[in-house]
Order: structure tokens, then C-alpha cells, then sequence
């Protein structure tokens, strides 16, 4: 039988490990990308490993999350990573140039190259072929100076795409109705791979939508073909000689196939508080709005804000309504301001947020009290905006644009209007000024500036956790529900700014679900007692941000008991010593309480030897048996208390 794209281009970077979805495989990698917020983490832990520049093609490090300089801390910690890219060979793309998953696939996004980012959206760049992963930025650090990477060999789940999209209907609402088919839990160590007749009717940025939310599913990754749009695309950003072709094999192997008949889809929206909660905009109409937000990495590109700037023009925006647009890219905001869209978009009242993250992290723009936002980003997640009690719902530009004329939901086909047709540029202005590309010097302290690496008093080095101890005895220092996300872990928004002082951040560990945990668990490890968090499903949604276990584990957190894992945090917990276990019967759950002492005698033992474990409760007097799901690789990094800790284990030896 013939392969997919997705087994081609897995087995062509293929370092260890035969395909057999569900082993372990690695894989070699070509590119990486760290934004701000996880990067600064990533470029300590890369110090730590003591190399003296990067071994991948082309690694990029981006400023565009914590660009709002409230305090010193953004700013220091965006000088530290100059000075890094300087030292290390890493271009640098400063604030203001754009989101990362943007701007890689504008300027170097390549078909059939793997790029692994230490962010969740990573898969973005599926949009143009590429195997693009999002991961913790250990792992990222550990890529960018040689190592494999790895990861479950994938279920390949392909999506035939058949017809065309109706007017008002896009390729969010491609992605929504991904969502509702599929939903955000169960679909772990699977890729989903597009293809049929109905991929040819999407542009690359309609695709990179679709691949970018494909993370709400949890997957590991979605792929497109790479064909002739995808040359297009890449003749039109100057950069047509990195164009090659990929397809899948007529006869190709799948482990499932969804059919999605583009031209049955309508108007859909992710209604609070979930990516996954899915609803026609037609059931919602007539719902007053209180803010629209359009932007973020899934819906910024020169398209998106053409077609809104079209829908507004003449128009002036609902007098209830706050209105936000974000670029993406510095390059589409060029673009549009070059076609006239950007004037109209101003004329309507919108206000023009710089190309960053912004508002989708919950960094500005919060929303008002109990207000309603419709917002074209990614995730919905309660308190994620910024306001504890908004209630946002993700939805596309089109729909997001006839809100903001009308002051409530509407319908964008109930608009009365002609669906705008948008020319795209055959060659996009531009301009890469904003990139500090490497330069090439023998003494990398002459490209630095000030000829060191920057450290302001908010950097500090990376935590290391000690090995797993023989025994567990600890308590359920806090239990939470099923769907708990890494923002539920560790906030976003203006905390992020700690992201480099793991001792401050930790403070807010846990802080929008039990304010009283950090404490709790500060006095339970300083007394010498582990940690135990215990999680319903899906613990761990969302974001690649490795913070969600660098804090957990320097609170004294050994042992994550949960109902089931995502896999980007699973790695994460591995990666920093903390132990992901499962209950082998989900009932059990309910046998534990906040605050019950909990015991695993020989623990260490029985993961060297494989052997089962079992969860005394003490407080209960009961046996609980759990699961845990190691290879042999993951089994020595548990062992040690880390990524980190092993390999400084391995070059003491």
C-alpha cells in the first residue's frame, strides 16, 4: 500500500523507530521557533546544555506575546533574547514584526521540512506541507543543538475535503466543524492529513487556519498537501525555489477517513467556554456583543482583514461594540495599507492593535464585565481573555465583521450585501528589516551587544527537580475537574511577564481554580511531604507552555494522578521529573479528596522494573491501582527528576 504525506515525510526525517503507530519514534529536525513567553525559558535551558551555537537549518526566536512593557521585566527578558540569537546564530524577529506563526509561514515556511515551536499553534505551518509540532521548550532547546526529537509513532487520520465553500462561509468554519466532529479530548498521537478535491478551492492561509486550530483537537499535528497554491504562495512572498511538491499516494493507508462536503458548511461559532462547544451562528442570532476582536495567528492574514475591511467600508461600527483589529504579520500590515483596506478598516472605527498576540493571550483588551466577545483567535477558555466572567465565543472575520456593524450576532449571510471578493497580490511588498539575521563571526562575543549576553534581575538559570524518590508519601494537595488547561495551571495574560523567574511565577500556580494552593504546597515540600495533583480528563489543554510543570515541579509536585493526559503536557511533566499517572479504573477518582495523605511505597523500583503501582490512600484506608505508559528513554528521565538533570548524569559519567 502506498503512504501518506504525513508517514512520508516522518519516515524521510526518521532517526530511530520503524512506523508502527503507538511506538516511539524520533526525528531529525530542521527548524525551530520559540516566541517570548516560552522562549526565554528554552535559549537558559540551551545555556545549560553548554553548546556553542545552534545545529538545526534555521531557528528563529520571536518577539510577539509579551510585548506590553508593564515594568521592566518584558523589556530585560527581549534583551536577553537578542543577545542569545546574537551569541547562538538564531535570527531574531523583533516586537512588532509579527506573530511567529505568521511571519514563519510568510518568509520560512518550507514543504516538506520538519519545524518543531515551543508553542501549541505550531502546526500552523501544516498549511504550506511541513510536519510542524508544537512542543515544551526543552524539547525545542534540546533540537536546536542536535537531538531528535521524540514522539508517538501517529494514527493518520485522513480529511477528504469535497466541494467548495458558499460566500460567507470560511475556513474557520472548516475548523469549527473539525471540532465539533471531533471534539477536543481522545484524539491524541493522531495527524490529521487534508486532501481531496475541495483542498484545491483553499488558499495556504485558509489552510494554515485549519491546521492551526487542528491543536484544539489535540492532535499531534495537521498536514497539507504542498501543490501548485502552495507554489503560488511562495512565488507571491519572493521565495519559489523553496516550493516542492508533496502529495499523498493514491493507494495511500489510513486509519480513518471524514468526508466534509465544503459546500454544506454555514456560518459556526465556539460558544463559551471551549473550542469544542460548537454552534451555528444562525441559533445564536440576535445575541448583543460588547466587543469583536479580530486578529490572533488563526485569522490575520491579508485575506481575513481585506474581507472585513471590505464588509465595513462606508460603515461605522455598532455604537455598543468595541472594536479591535491585529494584524498578523508586519507584512500584512503593510499590505493592506498599500491596497487602501487598512484606511477603511480605521474610517469604521476600528482600533489597530500592533501585530502580536495581544489580545488572545489576555494580555490587553480584556472584556468588560459579564461582556460578550466574539474574537477570530483560538481558544475560549474561561478567564483566558483576561475577564473572569466573559463570555467569548470564536467565530470567523465574516462573522465577526457583521457583529460589529450590527452590535449583536448576526447571521454574515443575513448582511443584505455582496460577498467581497478579495484579489490577493501576485508578488506581497516586502520588507525583512525587522529580522536581526545572524552574523558571521568567528568570536561570537563580537556580535553581541555590549559583547555579553544580556541578564536582567528577572532572569535566573533553569530549576533543576532531584531524582524520583523510592517512595512517594505526600497529599492531594489540590484536586481539580475534568478539562483542566495549562492556563488553569499557570495563568497567561499580565503573569507572564514571571516567565524567566520561576520563584515569582510559582506563586500563581493553580491561582484562577484554588488561590491557596501555591502555599499549600510551599509549606508540604518544605516540610519535607510530596505533591500530589489529582486531575480529571484531558488535564492539561492548551498551550506548550512548559511552565504549567517547571512551577508544579519547584513547589515540590512529584506525582500528576489524572483521568487522562494531553500530549504536549505529558511530555512537559516528564521532561521536569514529575511523574503522569493514570487511574487504571476512572471510577477511582472519587475515591480521593483534597488533602488525603497518599503513599507509593518502592516507587522508583517498580518504574525501573515495570512493575504495576498502586496509590495507597491512608486517609481512606483503600489501594487504588494506577497506570503509567513510559518507554525505556522516558523511564531514565523520570528516574533522574528530568531532561536536564539525566543529561548532566550522562556527561558527569
Amino acid at each position: 500500500m502506498g503512504a501518506s504525506i504525513a508517514r512520508k515525510l516522518l519516515e524521510a526525517h526518521s532517526v530511530e523507530g520503524a512506523w508502527n503507530p503507538g511506538s516511539e519514534i524520533a526525528i531529525k529536525i530542521d527548524q525551530t521557533l520559540t516566541q517570548d513567553a516560552t522562549g526565554t525559558m528554552a535559549y537558559l535551558q540551551f545555556e545549560a546544555m553548554g553548546l556553542p551555537k545552534i545545529a538545526t537549518e534555521r531557528s528563529v526566536s520571536y518577539i510577539d506575546h509579551n510585548t506590553i512593557q508593564s515594568g521592566f521585566e518584558n523589556a530585560d527578558d527581549h534583551g536577553y533574547l537578542r543577545s542569545i540569537a546574537a551569541k547562538y546564530g538564531i535570527i531574531l524577529s523583533r516586537a512588532g514584526n509579527g506573530i511567529c506563526h505568521q511571519v514563519h509561514l510568510e518568509r520560512f515556511g518550507k514543504p516538506g521540512k520538519t519545524l518543531l515551536g515551543s508553542d501549541s499553534h505550531t502546526p500552523t505551518g501544516g498549511g504550506i506541507g511541513m510536519i510542524a509540532i508544537g512542543a515544551g521548550g526543552l524539547d525545542v532547546a534540546m533540537a536546536m543543538g542536535g537531538a531528535p526529537f521524540y514522539l508517538v509513532c501517529p494514527r493518520v487520520v485522513k480529511i477528504n475535503l469535497i466541494g467548495k465553500l458558499k460566500p460567507w462561509v470560511s475556513a474557520k468554519d472548516v475548523i469549527l466543524e473539525v471540532l465539533r466532529i471531533f471534539g477536543t479530548r481522545g484524539n491524541v498521537n493522531a495527524v490529521f492529513e487534508y486532501g481531496g478535491p475541495g483542498v484545491k478551492t483553499l488558499s495556504v492561509p485558509e489552510r494554515a487556519t485549519i491546521t492551526n486550530m487542528g491543536a484544539e483537537c489535540g492532535v499531534t499535528t495537521s498536514v497539507f498537501p504542498s501543490d501548485e497554491i502552495s507554489k503560488a504562495f511562495l512565488e507571491s512572498q519572493g521565495r519559489v525555489r523553496d516550493w516542492t511538491g508533496i502529495n499523498a499516494d493514491s493507494d495511500a493507508e489510513y486509519d480513518k477517513v471524514v468526508e466534509i462536503d465544503l459546500s454544506r458548511l454555514v456560518p459556526l461559532a465556539a460558544t463559551p467556554h471551549s473550542p469544542g462547544n460548537i454552534a451555528t451562528v444562525e441559533s445564536l442570532q440576535g445575541m448583543q456583543v460588547d466587543q469583536v476582536c479580530i486578529g490572533s495567528c488563526t485569522n490575520s492574514s491579508y485575506k481575513d482583514l481585506a474581507t472585513v475591511a471590505r464588509v465595513l467600508k462606508g460603515k461605522v461600527v455598532a455604537p455598543n461594540v468595541s472594536f479591535v483589529v491585529a494584524p498578523g504579520s508586519r507584512q500584512v500590515l503593510q499590505n493592506i495599507d498599500k491596497a487602501g483596506y487598512l484606511a477603511d478598516l480605521i474610517a469604521s472605527g476600528a482600533r489597530i492593535d500592533e501585530c502580536a498576540c495581544g489580545f488572545c493571550i489576555g494580555n490587553s483588551r480584556s472584556p468588560a464585565s459579564r461582556g460578550v466577545a466574539l474574537r477570530t483567535s483560538n481558544r475560549n477558555f474561561e478567564g483566558r481573555s483576561g475577564t473572569k466572567d466573559a463570555q467569548v465565543y470564536l467565530v470567523s472575520c465574516e462573522t465577526a465583521a457583521a457583529a460589529a456593524i450590527r452590535g449583536k450576532i448576526t447571521d454574515p449571510r443575513k448582511l443584505g450585501m455582496k460577498y467581497p471578493k478579495i484579489a490577493m497580490p501576485r508578488k506581497f511588498f516586502i520588507d525583512d528589516r525587522m529580522f536581526i539575521f545572524p552574523k558571521a563571526v568567528k568570536d561570537p562575543s563580537k556580535a553581541m551587544p555590549n559583547g555579553m549576553v544580556s541578564r536582567g534581575p528577572n532572569i535566573g538559570a533553569p530549576p533543576t527537580n532531584s531524582p524520583l524518590p523510592a517512595d512517594i508519601s505526600g497529599v492531594a494537595s489540590i484536586k481539580v475537574g475534568d478539562k483542566i488547561t495549562t492556563d488553569h495551571i499557570i495563568p497567561a495574560g499580565a503573569r507572564m511577564k514571571y516567565r524567566s523567574n520561576v520563584t515569582k511565577y510559582s506563586e500563581f500556580v493553580f491561582e484562577t481554580v484554588d488561590a491557596g494552593f501555591a502555599a499549600r504546597a510551599r509549606q508540604a515540600r518544605d516540610s519535607g511531604r510530596h505533591n500530589i495533583i489529582v486531575g480529571g480528563a484531558s488535564y492539561g489543554e492548551g498551550s506548550s507552555r512548559e511552565h504549567a510543570a517547571i512551577c508544579p515541579m519547584f513547589l515540590g509536585v512529584k506525582i500528576v494522578l489524572a483521568k487522562s493526559f494531553q500530549r504536549i503536557h505529558t511530555d512537559n511533566l516528564l521532561n521536569f521529573g514529575i511523574l503522569p499517572l493514570t487511574f487504571k479504573n476512572e471510577s477511582d477518582y472519587d475515591r480521593i479528596d483534597q488533602g488525603d495523605e497518599l503513599e507509593i511505597p518502592g516507587i522508583a523500583r517498580s518504574i525501573a522494573s515495570g512493575r504495576p503501582l498502586t496509590v495507597k490512600n491512608k486517609t481512606k484506608n483503600i489501594d487504588i491501582p494506577v497506570v503509567y505508559t513510559l518507554t525505556g528513554r522516558q523511564k531514565q528521565i523520570v528516574l533522574a527528576g528530568g531532561a536536564l538533570a539525566l543529561q548532566k548524569q550522562k556527561s558527569i559519567r
